[in-house]
């Protein structure tokens, strides 16, 4: 869709500018993310929306502003002992949640998590915090799930021999994987 093509009596504004306006309709568009169970919205999904609501429109690039955006909700979520929805906010490529989910971690007093899958699991757990608490109709039992962009993405994506698990240790003599046992059978 785009921004609109202004007047010459209307401008742009700065993200500066605009982002008191952008957090609370950017806090209304995931609440309303937040009803519907197992949704998410990207990145450029929501920075279109919050420039449409607020009929305040930048020539900034998204990548310039919005990781702001997102951590002044993170801000108010926690301020507000709610659940995190910026855990609802994802890539369109590969359907996660961004660097900026850290804040999240951050705020809650959580060191940063490294691995990309741990990270995902609990961003997931988050979005079913966001379920729940915004009404969403969950079923029983529900469980944190990865969304669905990310788990197409890693279906089809080989997993090297680095990144498969081991099952027993790795001696640090030899370098050989040991039995479950933990002891290794050509050093001992």
């Amino acid at each position: 869709m785009g921004p609109p093509t202004l007047t010459d009596t209307e401008k742009y504004v700065t993200p500066k500018v605009a982002q008191p306006y952008w957090v609370k309709h950017a806090y209304e568009i995931l609440v309303e993310t937040a009803g519907r169970y197992n949704a998410v919205i990207t990145y450029s999904e929501l920075a279109e929306e919050v420039q449409r609501r607020s009929s305040l429109w930048t020539s900034s690039q998204m990548r310039n502003w919005i990781g702001a955006l997102l951590a002044d909700l993170v801000k108010v979520n926690h301020a507000r002992d709610e659940p995190a929805l910026v855990a609802l906010v994802v890539r369109k490529d590969d359907g996660q949640v961004g660097a900026g989910y850290d804040e999240v971690l951050r705020v809650s007093g959580h060191p940063a998590i490294d691995d990309p899958l741990e990270r995902e699991m609990h961003a997931a757990a988050a979005r079913l915090e966001c379920y729940r608490h915004w009404d969403a109709d969950v079923p029983a039992g529900a469980q944190p799930t990865l969304t669905t962009r990310t788990r197409e993405v890693r279906a089809r994506t080989p997993r090297t021999a680095a990144a498969e698990e081991r099952r027993g240790a790795v001696c640090p003599t030899c370098f050989m994987e040991t039995p479950v046992s933990g002891a290794c059978p050509n050093c001992d």
